[in-house]
């Protein structure tokens, strides 16, 4: 197994490369320390914990018959592989949390783990919704809302980049796709 490449320097991260991202941010941490705003996008990065997801997946397996079982199936399944392919990104990428190297942003909430890159809440989030709405679309507008304020939490929490949450969005759109062909092929 070969060892993961050094942690980025800050000062790589300082560099006009990142200059937006950082100014994004910083301006959405701001926002953040708004005591009402911090609260509600607490709240929201708690559930997407797992919370609401473990949830929505034991109430399919529970209320929604064979399709709600299989759909909570491949939703889990699908999370598994999430979970294996974000903790690699981590280990490979090491970037640090904007809260550690970027001036002016705070963690306004404890992080789950050390790295930034990918943000797992959001790859999660968007890998479960792309999963559930293919088996239940009637549900887009409360998933696909809730999964964007996941997405939004994170940076206005101060734990991830605007790059961060966009790099999570298309892996988990990517892996929720591809696991929707994978399971089309088992049929």
């Amino acid at each position: 197994m070969s060892t993961p490449p050094p942690s980025p320097t800050p000062e790589l991260l300082l560099g006009p490369r990142f200059a937006l991202d950082r100014r994004v941010c910083v301006a959405a941490n701001r926002w953040g320390a708004r005591r009402m705003v911090g609260l509600f996008f607490g709240a929201i990065s708690r559930l997407g914990d797992g919370v609401f997801w473990y949830t929505l997946m034991a109430v399919l397996a529970l209320f929604g018959g064979r399709d709600g079982l299989t759909a909570a199936t491949h939703m889990a399944v699908t999370g598994l592989a999430a979970l294996l392919l974000y903790r690699l990104l981590k280990r490979w990428t090491r970037r640090p949390r904007p809260y550690r190297s970027c001036p002016g942003v705070i963690a306004h909430v404890p992080p789950l783990d050390e790295f930034s890159f990918p943000s797992g809440h959001t790859l999660q989030a968007v890998s479960f919704t792309v999963v559930a709405l293919a088996w239940y679309p009637p549900m887009a507008s409360l998933l696909l809302g809730f999964t964007a304020l996941v997405a939004a939490s994170r940076v206005i929490l101060g734990l991830h980049y605007p790059s961060d949450v966009l790099a999570a969005i298309a892996i988990g759109g990517g892996l929720g796709t591809s696991s929707l062909w994978v399971m089309q092929s088992l049929v």
